[in-house]
């Protein structure tokens, strides 16, 4: 059973460490590299087959935004565990149950976009999973229940502009802030941050909250990448064009057809991008964004 983080008592307690300040543990780090196996990506010998690099096995997962069955949340946290990964998923409602279960993962729920839930979660999966290795912000994507606002900014109130940065921007904030300075003192981690197409590298008509909170979410990787790059810690992001989840539109679906694959992406080729990113094989790509829209952001007219 998912435990629901609502029903703890206050944030902080326990040993959980103010991320904010770095411990003499992660000075060290950063003075004197480590050389050990267990701390640092070792190349891979071609005898000892190419799947090494892909495995996870040891490592533990924090993949938010997971609760719909057919979300690249949900497709995530299936693929990191086929390779080998201990997965932790949350979401803000009590379906992450049934996704944990259907998964075989441990789920929470919490509002990641609250301080206070957000040092729950923390002392929470530190406590039954273990420490975080890698992190997936997936939080913040559009749903069913919480749809995008869609208002020109001249109608948009300051209330909407919030919900739009914080549901996007502020939750990853948060959620890496909580866990990078467990990654430091271990010296290995990575993030993947989920960006779009929508605001790094194109735009839309009445989508000014999005897009700002999203092309925000690319500079938080690309500052993160620099801060933790000594603590062996990689940070990307990747940057979905049009993918048929449950929350899709017919109207997007149909701009997925208008696309050079014609089709919409999937969750599980998102999926894949995010998972390769979390491998020791990506050890050399840091503060980078990669964008899966099959082509659709490069071209320059719509073929006949």
């Amino acid at each position: 059973m998912a435990p629901d983080l609502r029903s703890t008592g206050p944030a902080g307690k326990g040993n959980r460490r103010d991320a904010s300040r770095p411990s003499a543990a992660r000075r060290t780090l950063r003075a004197v590299p480590s050389t050990g196996p267990e701390l640092a990506d070792e190349p891979v010998a071609e005898d000892e087959g190419s799947a090494a690099i892909d495995r996870l096995d040891g490592r533990v997962a924090l993949v938010t935004g997971a609760g719909s069955p057919d979300g690249i949340g949900y497709a995530t946290a299936r693929r990191l565990k086929a390779m080998g990964a201990a997965v932790a998923i949350v979401s803000t409602t009590r379906r992450i149950h049934d996704r944990a279960t259907e998964l075989g993962v441990t789920g929470f729920v919490a509002d990641l976009t609250v301080e206070a839930e957000v040092g729950a979660l923390a002392d929470a999966i530190v406590d039954q999973v273990g420490a975080v290795d890698i992190l997936v912000n997936n939080a913040g994507l559009a749903s069913k229940a919480s749809p995008e606002v869609l208002r020109p900014v001249a109608q948009l109130t300051y209330e909407e502009w919030r919900a739009e940065i914080d549901r996007n921007l502020t939750t990853a904030f948060l959620v890496s802030r909580a866990f990078v300075g467990g990654m430091a003192e271990h010296g290995w981690g990575r993030i993947v941050n989920l960006a779009a197409t929508a605001g790094p590298v194109n735009a839309l008509p009445a989508e000014a909250g999005y897009a700002a909170a999203k092309a925000g979410v690319v500079g938080l990787t690309r500052a993160l990448a620099m801060e933790l790059v000594a603590d062996g810690i990689t940070v990307n992001a990747v940057a979905p064009g049009i993918i048929h989840t449950g929350a899709s539109t017919l109207v997007e679906l149909k701009q997925g057809f208008g696309t050079p694959m014609g089709r919409p992406g999937t969750p599980e080729e998102v999926a894949a991008t995010i998972a390769f990113l979390c491998s020791p094989g990506a050890s050399y790509i840091t503060g980078q964004m990669l964008v899966i829209d099959g082509g659709n952001s490069v071209r320059e007219a719509q073929y006949r």
